[in-house]
């Protein structure tokens, strides 16, 4: 069943037409429907232009987090190459992975909590 066959009801309320621009307008600015404006709203739940700068803001987080994967790799075939590294620098590089694996985890439980928002 398509999403239009489900919507059988109509509501017709009166509002002063001021207030019927402003309402659109504000549409206009998120790139919503005034439907989708006054349910989201009514419902308490996030607003579609909300859920795509989530999602926006969560895939430019993996796009972080895989640069960093990137230079992990370079990293270690510098490493592997030169067949040594200091001590010091062995240290501050697992200092770094070990705060970049908390991090990770940081991130998961939020995007944890962002998805459940959004499936609302």
């Amino acid at each position: 069943m398509n999403i239009d066959e489900q919507k059988d009801e109509v509501i017709f309320f009166r509002i002063k037409s001021e207030k019927k621009k402003d309402w659109r307008k504000i549409c206009s600015n998120k790139q919503i429907s005034l439907t989708s404006l006054i349910i989201n709203s009514v419902e308490n739940r996030m607003m579609d232009d909300e859920r795509r700068k989530v999602l926006a803001f969560i895939e430019k987080q993996d796009n972080i987090f895989g640069k960093i994967e990137n230079n992990i790799n370079q990293v270690a075939k510098i490493a592997n190459g030169q067949k040594f590294i200091s001590e010091s620098q062995l240290s501050n590089f697992s200092d770094k992975l070990s705060e970049i694996v908390i991090l990770k985890k940081e991130q998961n439980e939020i995007f944890t909590k962002i998805y459940a928002k959004l499936s609302r």
